[in-house]
């Protein structure tokens, strides 16, 4: 277990189109929900839509490692944490933690590169998202779910 700040990065119901045969969320869904989080963290950095098309840059995974500790089924509220591991020149690795209520439910460690779209090459991590990555590493940060504000009604 990595012992670093975390930031949440997604909260969501688990609806039944998720689940297989075996009436269990299907493993797609799990990346989908890892995926969901990994962009949101991207974003809360400055990897943006904006910033990617203004630049002609982009993000890769080059390496995924999932690991499921027990069934997720229709009708549970997951969120998922994020902890930032390392940031390198070009790379990111971060580590996401699915859970139900406080209990781990499935991880996925991921090894991402900022790359050029056009060159097909891996190139530097700009210095503002370099540092905002290197703050999550070293600090986290306090994210409010946007559904947060509905729980008083």
């Amino acid at each position: 277990m990595h012992h670093l700040p975390s930031i949440r990065t997604y909260r969501g119901m688990v609806y039944s189109y998720y689940l297989d045969h075996m009436g269990h969320m299907n493993v797609q869904y799990y990346v989908h929900l890892f995926d969901q989080a990994t962009w949101v963290l991207f974003d809360m950095a400055g990897l943006t839509g904006s910033y990617f098309s203004a630049t002609g840059s982009g993000m890769a995974a080059l390496e995924q490692h999932l690991s499921y500790k027990r069934e997720v089924f229709a009708g549970t509220v997951i969120t998922i944490s994020t902890q930032v591991l390392e940031v390198g020149t070009k790379t990111i690795r971060f580590l996401h933690t699915m859970r139900d209520g406080d209990e781990e439910v499935a991880t996925s460690e991921i090894l991402g590169t900022h790359f050029n779209r056009d060159a097909h090459k891996s190139i530097p991590l700009p210095q503002e998202i370099h540092a905002a990555f290197q703050k999550f590493h070293e600090k986290g940060e306090q994210v409010s779910s946007p559904n947060e504000s509905l729980r008083g009604l």
